[in-house]
């Protein structure tokens, strides 16, 4: 239906520019014809009439000749539009989104890296390359080296087209050191675009700065060493202030005090990578600790009113006394060693460049309840301590579906929880955010692994189950 659509639109173009240009050549028709008779009757009455007349009737002939002989030759309508008509065109599909016959080609989005010689030409090689496979270059960003340039692409390619086969292709036009990964939609924004959201990121909140990183570098593992250990003895991790880039691995100075170690086997940094994350652990230590002040006041099935809000190293005090108000049971489950060393804890799990924690507060602000989402290399740890009074009332489940949103918000893959076997509560808890669980046990420790779901509505939202009425 829409190719004969498209047909009688193009027929009723076409006629509708012949009519005009036909009327316009009768207009002309007749005004030649009035000249012509006004001459003719001047010439009629002069010495050699009839011969002058013969000549102007020939280069009349000549003329009309000559314009409809340079009219088909140079025509000046419009081009007629593209209607899939195959009655004049040879079939060839223009569009890059669609096949022949007008469904929409399956396509796919790859991130691709590869190192040119800085020589003119080298790029145009390879963009020749990636057209001859149909691939359309949606982003490129330049990385200059000292014996060539690494180009990073994001591209559009059929579905049917193979990592391997875009290797080959870029290997054949000169390119090397190519690395190819699938993207997806997170990926169609531009450098600086992507720069600037990350930096905002990164000023409302000290707990972004290492996701920040992980998604500024792609698939990488950092780590936050301490300058102090837990017992308050120097571990000498430290860096220059400049930082230090040795190919697959970076050292930045850590504005908390350490040192911020990334590594990428895979794929080596570029200088213009290691500048911007210079920046953004320099914007980080120029802001100092800040953590968002968002509270959200719940209320227990028995009624009393329970406040969810952020924590940080200020909490620390009311941690300490929290800890003091839990007995040895539930101390050991929470922290796996000796009940005394829980305090020396509290510093690394309160600071934002370890991960987020939320604290649970009464109506009187006594601190009753921990949950912490920590960053361990490529994996997230959950953990969470309620006192013992306040315990089976849904708290430590609430603050696991919490901690489960902002991993999500993370764009986090999983997370996981090591507990004892014998801490039911805890598997219950695990249990209860309704996600495919994996579980491992080694020497009585039990690994909780929960696979997220991204695409799922925040389990912690109003109306959730659990029992908690929020105001």
């Amino acid at each position: 239906m829409t190719d004969m659509q498209g047909q009688l639109s193009n027929k009723h173009t076409r006629r509708r520019h012949h009519w005009r240009r036909d009327l316009v050549e009768l207009a002309a028709l007749f005004t030649a014809v009035a000249v012509a008779d006004g001459l003719s009757n001047l010439v009629a009455h002069g010495p050699d009439g009839p011969f002058l007349l013969l000549a102007s009737a020939v280069a009349l002939v000549a003329t009309a000749a000559f314009h409809t002989w340079w009219a088909r030759r140079h025509s000046h309508a419009p081009p007629l539009p593209d209607t899939g008509d195959t009655g004049d065109t040879d079939g060839t599909v223009t569009g890059g989104d669609s096949r022949s016959d007008g469904a929409p080609r399956e396509t796919a989005l790859w991130r691709m890296r590869t190192t040119v010689r800085d020589e003119p030409g080298s790029l145009a090689a390879l963009c020749t390359a990636l057209a001859v496979h149909r691939v359309d270059i949606l982003t490129l960003q330049t990385h200059p080296l000292a014996d060539g340039t690494v180009d990073e692409f994001l591209l559009r390619t059929p579905a049917g087209l193979s990592g391997a086969e875009l290797t080959r292709a870029v290997s054949a036009a000169g390119g090397h050191d190519t690395w190819t990964e699938r993207a997806d939609a997170h990926d169609l924004v531009d450098a600086p675009t992507r720069v600037l959201g990350l930096a905002t990121r990164t000023a409302l909140d000290a707990a972004e700065l290492p996701l920040a990183l992980r998604q500024l570098l792609g698939r990488c593992t950092i780590h936050s060493l301490p300058a102090v250990s837990l017992t308050g003895r120097p571990t000498g991790e430290t860096a220059p202030v400049e930082g230090v880039l040795e190919s697959t691995t970076m050292r930045l100075r850590d504005p908390n005090g350490g040192a911020i170690t990334i590594d990428r086997p895979h794929l080596p940094f570029t200088p213009t990578e290691f500048a911007r994350a210079r920046a953004l652990v320099e914007l980080d230590a120029r802001l100092g600790p800040r953590v968002p002040r968002s509270e959200d006041v719940l209320t227990l099935p028995e009624g009393n009113e329970i406040t969810v809000r952020r924590a940080d190293q200020s909490d620390i005090e009311a941690a300490k006394a929290m800890h003091e108000r839990c007995s040895d049971r539930t101390l050991g489950l929470r922290y796996h060693g000796p009940v005394a060393d829980a305090d020396r804890y509290l510093g690394h799990l309160l600071s934002p460049r370890y991960g987020r924690t939320l604290a649970v507060q009464t109506a009187s602000g006594r601190l009753v309840a921990l949950g912490h989402l920590l960053w361990d290399g490529d994996e997230t740890e959950v953990a969470v301590l309620v006192e013992d009074s306040w315990q089976r009332r849904g708290i430590g489940s609430e603050l696991l579906r919490r901690l489960a949103d902002l991993a999500v918000e993370a764009r986090c893959d999983s997370v996981y929880a090591v507990t004892q076997a014998s801490n039911t509560g805890m598997v219950a808890a695990m249990r209860g955010l309704g996600l495919p669980l994996d579980y491992q046990v080694e020497e009585g420790t039990l690994v909780v692994t929960a696979r997220l779901d991204k695409t799922a509505a925040p389990m912690s939202s109003a109306g959730r189950r659990g029992g908690f009425e929020q105001r």
